[in-house]
């Protein structure tokens, strides 16, 4: 359940060390992860990030448990093939994921804001999972309600007793 990684946001994530690490593929969650759930433009920073990972070659998609026409509206803008209604975190989501991307579990990572949704399917799948704080702004009803209270709890146990610092590249 725990997060291989956890860090501030998704431009933290150092390229330089997936290349090194062996990585080809990255995944992205969308909601609160590279866009706030109440708008539908991008940071100039997340549109410069995906810039750079496809100028060093990486593979990228989008796995979204978001409603699928919202997914296609904003992914067509990034020209990233994506996974609407993803249906996190069962692992049907994860291998047509791998199949999009051309990548294999040990050579992909999960990028996404939620413990039970991203971070567990990745793990299930063996992906290597990077957790991000929620981008600010709204939240889906049930995740503010169930979702972000739980995670609460799983992350001060985590920060307590897991071997990865918050903000540091495993």
């Amino acid at each position: 359940m725990f997060p291989k990684t956890y860090l501030a946001c998704v431009t933290d994530i150092d390229v330089d060390w997936l290349r090194r690490k062996g990585f080809r593929g990255v995944l992205f969650d969308l909601d609160n992860t590279i866009i706030r759930r109440d708008t539908h433009e991008f940071s100039r920073e997340i549109l410069e990030f995906i810039e750079k990972l496809r100028g060093h070659g990486f593979a990228m998609g989008i796995v979204s448990n978001s409603r699928t026409g919202r997914v296609d509206e904003l992914v067509r803008r990034l020209n990233i093939p994506a996974v609407g209604r993803a249906a996190k975190p069962f692992g049907h989501t994860f291998r047509n994921a791998l199949k999009m991307l051309g990548t294999t579990p040990a050579e992909t990572v999960i990028v996404g804001d939620q413990i039970f949704t991203d971070v567990l399917g990745g793990n299930l799948a063996g992906l290597h999972t990077i957790l991000v704080t929620p981008m600010p702004g709204k939240d889906f009803i049930g995740t503010k309600l169930i979702s972000r209270p739980l995670e609460r709890l799983v992350l001060a146990r985590f920060k307590k007793h897991a071997g990865v610092d918050y903000g540091k590249l495993n």
